[in-house]
């Protein structure tokens, strides 16, 4: 028979989650788990390979790379975050995960989702001061306002996902208790509460107002600024190098933002879509970032690239 939630009119007492792979391909889930596995390798070594090249190289001890350290410890957070699940399913077919599992996940999936967005916000700011006020470039960013800011996007992220939380756990979950993806998503889990769930759906729009609209629309703000700064130079050379600088940070946010609001209109306006759909939005929106952000920074900054030649040939001298 399956387990259900027992509800009383106090307490609830709820057992487990079933998460769900691939809906229809359950029979090829060990193949299908080989692409995930290579995908998690590329994430898990790619951002351990930034950290180490920026903690090893005294030159790299900048705003900018400091920044892009706090992006490639997101990005790990995410992976690991997932994996533990994703890779349990597909390869062990461990479906059930405890109630309080699935929140931490939720905790940390969406926390380390917001953390990356608002990590990208403060990039911007970063290319900003770099490209439109050069001569104060340093002692606008200094490490101690670097410092400040990784701690006010920390404080920022924990605030925004606690009260979703709280307010998810505290409504008794009955009848079904099938997710539709192998991690636990607020999306996904509020749809098999059974009671009124007003304040969760105002909360998470508000939220989705000031997370994913308003720090896109900052970001293009700053980037309006720098198009304006950047035109104003008369060299071709500059300009070309300005843009060029710009690059690898406007990839990086097309790589979060574009997966984001695909995920979110999926859940929004296509309810009735396949499964299979919500499942292959949901992977891209949490895959795409980790795995794609040490590709472009390792691709398109010279610096990043300089540095992990000399980690790999110090590491073979050794």
């Amino acid at each position: 028979p399956p387990v259900m939630f027992l509800v009383t009119n106090s307490t609830q007492v709820p057992f487990f989650f079933i998460l769900m792979g691939i809906p229809g391909f359950e029979v090829f889930h060990t193949w299908i788990s080989i692409p995930f596995c290579c995908l998690y390798i590329v994430s898990i070594m790619g951002n351990t390979t930034i950290l180490a090249v920026i903690r090893t190289e005294p030159s790299l001890h900048e705003p900018m790379y400091l920044f892009l350290s706090m992006l490639a410890l997101t990005d790990l957070g995410l992976t690991l975050t997932t994996l533990p699940t994703v890779m349990g399913l597909l390869w062990f077919g461990a479906s059930e995960i405890s109630f309080e599992a699935c929140f931490a996940q939720f905790f940390f999936l969406h926390g380390f989702s917001f953390m990356e967005s608002s990590v990208l916000l403060a990039m911007s700011f970063d290319r900003y001061v770099a490209i439109c006020c050069p001569l104060h470039y340093v002692s606008i960013l200094t490490n101690r306002v670097v410092s400040r800011i990784g701690v006010a996007i920390i404080c920022r992220c924990v605030l925004a996902v606690l009260p979703p939380l709280f307010l998810l756990k505290r409504l008794p979950f009955c009848g079904s208790h099938h997710l539709s993806h192998s991690y636990c998503l607020h999306q996904d889990m509020i749809h098999l509460v059974c009671a009124d769930t007003t304040g969760n759906n105002w909360y998470g729009f508000v939220l989705a107002l000031v997370i994913i609209t308003l720090d896109p629309l900052l970001i293009v703000f700053s980037y309006a600024l720098i198009l304006r700064s950047v035109l104003r130079i008369s060299s071709q050379v500059e300009r070309l190098q300005a843009f060029n600088n710009c690059l690898s940070h406007i990839l990086a946010v097309l790589v979060l933002f574009v997966p984001m609001v695909g995920l979110s209109m999926t859940h929004r306006f296509a309810k009735h879509a396949p499964p299979i759909v919500h499942v292959i939005m949901a992977n891209i929106y949490l895959l795409a970032p980790p795995v794609m952000n040490p590709i472009i920074y390792s691709i398109k900054t010279k610096q990043i690239r300089r540095g992990i030649f000399h980690l790999f040939r110090h590491r073979q001298l050794q």
